[in-house]
């Protein structure tokens, strides 16, 4: 397969979950598994019922393109994008209209790769919104939620500045960590609080952008990468055979996540007029500049900057302190630790190693995680006094886990403890050097490396319950009187 340039821009939808109210209704704004409870009358459109603008809202998307270096207009106003949909009880969606003024126009943010690098993506614009409903197509019926109608949904626009699917997905990723820890979103995926169109071109020229393809409403960052890997081979692969001018069109297609491929809905041709038009019961409103002042002042540590103390403050590798911040309830907890007393380094390696890995395992968040950092606290600790061993320790922290006891009854409903008396030690360690002769002439005669063996010998015989570290001490003591 030939090598091409490969350009990405993307369209991110994010709902707005902490606001009480819907962006322009009274309706609750909150997840609930239960269908059609979080309604009002403007939701539904009934007759004589007129929309107000949620400042929360507001205040969040002017935070937001403040974090974006965008631009925020001297004035607001809102427009209504017209289309007939069962999901869109008004007929309309009241939004803002790209490009004219949004509430955040043009900007940039700095990414760091895994690897220290960084790059620059640069924001066509930011725009408040409405959601529509959420459909759900069964096998001969539609059924339609209306609790998504109307909550606040932001819309981050790039230029076409993306060159691969790894820093999409990393560009993606440090967005959606910003709406977390500014309040303004869960954006939880499983949710369905966080969507993306992704815009695809490929071309010989890095000076000149193919035939853009865009494929819409991709529901998982992993979809997302999978979706454009796709999509650039199927491109590369027809310009390499020759058919590319021929079968590749400006068109819109979706993620198919049975077939693994993305699939033809429509040529953008016949993209559908929406005939936008100022919204006319919402007034244009000037946006006073002490207000944004006020807001850009409440903006709260944002990811890179808790990574950097992480690494400053707390001596962690940027590697382990990126993991860390990703999730602002992984931070979050990270920072409850430490708090605590623990040392920043211990919490970070149980953090990135065992709690991570049980999260991934068993699917769920943090914030469902038994072990809490208190708990968490309770097996370092034994093991800052020497009560357990590091392997000890992972047996407590699994069993406390499987059984939602505190660690402390886990280490004394199964008796797990380090052996550290002085004269049982001393009586283990004897007898082995009694039976090893041959291996303590070795070690004097200059394999120093021989000492594993002894300690590997006395785990053996106490069942890995000894002290290591006395283990050491009274081993090169004795092996010293020999």
């Amino acid at each position: 397969m030939g090598k091409y340039y490969v350009t990405i821009g993307l369209e991110m939808h994010c709902e707005g979950s902490e606001t009480n109210s819907k962006a322009f209704s009274g309706g609750r704004n909150e997840y609930t598994e239960e269908p059609n409870c979080n309604v009002s009358p403007v939701d539904m459109a009934f007759p004589g019922v007129l929309p107000v603008v949620n400042k929360k809202a507001v205040e969040q998307a002017i935070m937001m393109a403040s974090i974006l270096h965008a631009r925020v207009p001297e004035y607001m106003y809102f427009e209504r994008k017209n289309y007939y949909y069962p999901d869109l009880p008004k007929g309309f969606q009241i939004t803002q209209n790209p490009p004219e003024e949004c509430v955040g126009n043009g900007g940039y943010i700095d990414i760091e790769r895994v690897d220290g690098s960084t790059f620059r993506v640069e924001i066509d614009n930011l725009h408040l919104e409405e959601d529509a409903a959420q459909s759900t197509h069964l096998y001969d019926t539609t059924t339609i939620n209306y609790n998504r109608a109307g909550v606040p949904l932001f819309e981050l626009v790039t230029t076409p500045c993306l060159h691969s699917a790894d820093d999409a997905i990393t560009y993606l990723e440090y967005i959606r960590a910003i709406y977390q820890y500014c309040g303004i979103s869960e954006a939880d995926s499983k949710k369905g609080q966080i969507r993306c169109d992704v815009n695809i071109s490929i071309s010989e020229d890095p000076n000149t952008l193919g035939t853009k393809v865009e494929i819409k409403n991709v529901n998982s960052f992993s979809s997302v990468r999978d979706a454009i890997n796709y999509e650039i081979e199927r491109q590369s692969t027809l310009k390499d055979e020759g058919r590319y001018d021929e079968e590749v069109e400006q068109e819109t297609r979706r993620w198919d996540e049975t077939t693994m491929s993305t699939v033809r809905m429509r040529s953008k041709v016949d993209a559908i007029d929406y005939k936008y038009f100022v919204e006319p019961n919402i007034p244009k409103f000037k946006i006073d500049p002490k207000w944004v002042e006020e807001i850009v002042a409440s903006t709260p540590e944002l990811p890179y900057e808790r990574k950097t103390k992480y690494m400053g403050e707390f001596g962690l590798s940027a590697y382990d302190a990126g993991i860390i911040i990703k999730e602002k309830s992984t931070a979050d907890y990270y920072e409850e630790c430490v708090s605590l007393g623990m040392d920043p380094k211990i919490a970070a390696n149980w953090l990135c190693t065992q709690i991570l890995g049980y999260l991934y395992q068993e699917d769920i968040t943090i914030n469902e995680l038994y072990l809490t950092p208190a708990l968490l606290n309770q097996i370092t600790e034994a093991m800052k006094k020497g009560e357990i061993s590091s392997k000890q320790a992972k047996e407590v922290f699994a069993k406390s886990l499987e059984e939602k006891e505190e660690p402390k009854t886990i280490m004394e409903k199964y008796n797990i403890k380090q052996m550290s008396d002085d004269n049982a030690l001393l009586d283990i360690i004897v007898k082995i050097l009694d039976e090893s002769p041959n291996q303590i002439a070795a070690y004097k005669a200059g394999k120093t490396n021989l000492i594993g063996y002894f300690v590997g010998q006395v785990m053996k015989e106490t069942k890995g319950t000894a002290n290591p570290g006395m283990v050491n001490k009274l081993l090169n003591e004795e092996i010293a009187k020999r």
